[in-house]
């Protein structure tokens, strides 16, 4: 029995000493934040995990994407799982602007104006399919002036962030850290489609997603023990956990979401559910974190980098 400690503040307190109370403060969805930063520094303190980060689009039309940004930059993971939503953000990001709005403003207004609404973000629609259009093109165009005839996914990204001149890109900095970024729904989005519209004119140019199992393979066999941050639900969390029961499951698993279980979904699967498919080890360092994900990740990536 461990007694409930009440939280102290204090005036120039850091992030990380607020999470370290928040474990041990016994307070409903706090104490798990802290718990989640607690496996988070575990997981990149062991020299043999190899790392995964997983997420959905979305958040990366948010100010979330300088958080996954600063984390990549550091080193914390080694490869990436995520969706076609989230490339088309990251590129329109670095080559147009969003804008602060608001969950209640009039779509109907914003669809005459040619505005976009992502929540409670604004794309103006020059921003992001006409700007994603020119820029995968000009970049496949290069790519199959130079040899390319056969992607994977993760080749498309590296592509992309090598093209890319923007310090606030997650693929810049994937691409200059050596990360690897793996989207298995690749076609489900403004890239996908740019690159159906490039194999029209080139038609030998392929996609080959074959090509990212063989790079996921590689990493899966020969690390001698795996962990994963998984960011929102969907085919990023599931793939990064369909290809770690190869290895009986992760040892260590962090699971931030706003989605839940009663409907028997895998996005509102709480972490412990993937024990029973062997997609989580049965004695992993684990934690499933209810809350937005724009709130709880900067907090748990700040008080590892403190």
């Amino acid at each position: 029995m461990k007694p409930v400690r009440d939280i102290r503040l204090a005036p120039g307190m850091k992030v990380s000493e607020l999470i370290e109370q928040l474990h041990e403060a016994g307070g409903f969805s706090a104490k798990y934040l802290g718990v989640a930063a607690k496996i988070l520094r575990e997981m990149i303190g062991d020299e043999g995990c190899v790392r995964f980060l997983s997420f959905v689009g979305a958040p990366v039309a948010t100010g979330l994407r300088g958080v996954i940004v600063e984390a990549i930059r550091r080193g914390m993971f080694n490869a990436v799982i995520t969706t076609c939503g989230a490339l088309d953000h990251d590129i329109a990001r670095s080559i147009a602007q969003y804008y602060d709005g608001d969950f209640w403003m009039d779509d109907e207004e914003l669809r005459a104006r040619g505005i976009h609404r992502l929540g409670s973000i604004l794309i103006p629609l020059d921003s992001y399919g006409p700007a994603i259009e020119r820029f995968m093109q000009e970049v496949l165009e290069e790519a199959y002036s130079e040899g390319a005839r056969e992607l994977g996914s993760y080749e498309v990204c590296e592509l992309i962030g090598r093209k890319l001149q923007d310090e606030g890109s997650i693929l810049y900095w994937a691409h200059r850290r050596g990360v690897k970024v793996f989207v298995p729904g690749i076609m489900d989005g403004a890239v996908g489609t740019q690159l159906w519209i490039f194999q029209q004119r080139r038609r030998d140019f392929r996609l080959n997603l074959f090509r990212d199992a063989d790079e996921l393979a590689g990493l899966i066999f020969k690390a001698e023990r795996t962990g994963a941050l998984m960011i929102g639900g969907g085919i990023s969390k599931h793939h990064t956990l369909w290809w770690n029961q190869f290895k009986e499951g992760l040892d260590y698993a962090i699971y931030l979401t706003t989605a839940c279980e009663y409907d028997g979904s895998l996005s509102g699967a709480r972490i412990h559910e993937a024990i029973s498919w062997m997609k989580v080890k049965a004695g992993a360092r684990k934690v499933t974190v209810y809350g937005d994900a724009t709130i709880t990740l900067p907090l748990i990536i700040a008080a590892v980098i403190e």
